[in-house]
């Protein structure tokens, strides 16, 4: 049972939240209470998670001396001793073939987009994490493909707009972690090359720029002509207040508390931040669908 166990937490099925972004397309298209498009963008959202966690155990794998020596990552299974290399590796062959038996007859060019993440995320595990600003720009990468790839497997078409501001959360997201990271380590960043080449006061600049990024790209989908004309509704712009609320309190949460490290844990255990996003939600699919 402890095996068991350890495999499944070494999956890390709390970070398949990230995966949502597959289903953005199928939200803003209209196309979630369709049956069809439903059960496709599912399957494309259960692909990357199959998929990401293959990466996760690959870079476990990697990282697993690095992880001993950090004050949260030595109890993963790998670098507590629960697995061995050997079951981390027949657990994530599974995990991909998983993957591949379930997207193998989807649209070629979901398949193709699920590839290249995959790829790329084995060239960032490998030498690209280490890489100044790279490092997180591929990880923002992994996040539009999210996006793009749902809107293939649905074969509907997605804003601009929305990949944008896609891009500009995940750039946020992404400096938000390294700011965390440095902050967390108290300036001892031995485990992390990257981290030497950053300074907090960069990465606060960075942030003002991405968080700014992401809230004007949204605002211009809410009210760009083809929107308003297509939703039959120029109520979505008032989703965007949630937008704003939550990216101000992820900047509050950065410069008080030392919680942004792992953004996905703060998304999911900040109160005020997961009741903004339910709100957000909600009144995405009422505007989209009920208005």
């Amino acid at each position: 049972m402890q095996k068991l166990i350890a495999c499944l937490t070494i999956l890390r099925p709390r970070h398949w939240i990230k995966n949502l972004f597959v289903l953005a397309p199928a939200v803003f298209a209209r196309e979630l209470f369709h049956p069809e498009s439903a059960i496709l963008a599912f399957k494309a959202f259960a692909g990357f998670c199959l998929t990401a966690s293959a990466v996760y155990i690959i870079n476990d794998i990697r990282d697993v001396e690095a992880d001993r020596a950090h004050a949260e990552k030595k109890n993963r299974p790998l670098a507590s001793g629960k697995l061995t290399v050997t079951e981390a590796l027949v657990t994530m062959t599974v995990v991909l073939l998983a993957a591949v038996l379930l997207v193998s007859r989807m649209d070629p060019r979901y398949v193709a987009m699920i590839a290249a993440y995959f790829v790329m995320n084995l060239a960032y595990s490998f030498k690209l994490k280490e890489v100044v600003l790279l490092d997180v720009f591929i990880i923002a990468a992994g996040f539009m493909l999210r996006v793009l790839a749902g809107a293939v497997a649905i074969q509907v078409a997605v804003s601009s707009w929305i990949v944008l501001c896609t891009l500009f959360i995940a750039l946020f997201l992404g400096f938000a972690k390294r700011r965390g990271e440095i902050v967390s380590t108290a300036g001892n960043t031995s485990e992390r090359k990257v981290l030497t080449l950053y300074r907090v006061e960069f990465l606060d600049q960075m942030l003002t720029i991405a968080a700014a990024g992401a809230v004007i790209s949204y605002a211009l989908y809410t009210v760009a002509p083809r929107t308003v004309e297509y939703f039959g509704t120029d109520k979505l712009i008032y989703t965007t207040v949630f937008v704003v609320y939550g990216i101000f309190r992820y900047l509050y949460l950065i410069h008080y508390s030392s919680s942004t490290e792992n953004p996905t844990n703060t998304v999911t255990t900040d109160k005020t931040i997961l009741t903004v996003v339910l709100l957000w939600i909600a009144a995405c699919v009422f505007f989209i669908y009920f208005a």
